[in-house]
């Protein structure tokens, strides 16, 4: 299995150079499980989803914290059938057979909710795509159900879902939606855009 996420951040200030290099610390609690690799438009990272979110969510709190806006997008992939496996990725939830999806949902829920509060509020919106399946709108209905029972669920959009509130759970729901919904062995992919001290906040 190969798991990762290319990232990209974006504070709207004049100084935004100097958010992203103070922020770049909130990295280093994880740089022992990860690959980091960085280039001129975005930064990749590697290592099973849980650490991947984790990094993403505390890079974002600590630019965030400069109360500047801040936006951050993410190209997010598991299990794609062009990338090696890659010991670093390995993780139980994606070797394990599939469980029914009202199991899924409910694991999924209760990590959610288990979720340890960080003080930022922010708002966020992804897709998810289930790739590779006959069922594919199965498994992305199921996501949408579980989203919708979450805590941070704002709306419905065009080709999306909204999310809105703190940083801690917005991230970890959009990890379980990686971590819990397609075959454990299948590609699933989501685009995420997520937002900070935004001067238009509706």
């Amino acid at each position: 299995m190969f798991s990762g996420a290319q990232i990209s951040l974006y504070p709207m200030t004049d100084d935004f150079v100097t958010v992203i290099v103070d922020a770049l610390s909130a990295l280093d609690p994880y740089r022992d499980r990860l690959r980091i690799e960085t280039d001129d438009i975005s930064t990749l990272l590697v290592g099973t989803p849980d650490v991947v979110f984790n990094a993403m969510r505390d890079l974002f709190v600590a630019a965030a914290a400069s109360g500047r806006h801040c936006v951050l997008h993410a190209s997010i992939s598991r299990g794609c059938p062009g990338e090696p496996d890659d010991p670093m990725c390995h993780t139980p939830e994606l070797t394990n057979p599939m469980a029914p999806l009202d199991e899924r949902k409910a694991r999924a829920l209760a990590t959610v909710a288990s979720a340890a509060l960080s003080g930022q509020s922010v708002a966020a919106q992804f897709s998810l795509y289930t790739l590779g399946i006959d069922q594919h709108m199965h498994e992305i209905y199921g996501c949408i159900d579980f989203v919708k029972s979450s805590s941070v669920f704002d709306k419905s959009k065009n080709f999306c879902t909204k999310l809105r509130g703190d940083a801690a759970p917005v991230f970890a729901t959009v990890g379980e939606a990686l971590l819990r919904f397609g075959h454990p062995a299948g590609h699933v992919t989501i685009d995420l855009t997520v937002s900070a001290n935004s001067p238009t906040p509706l």
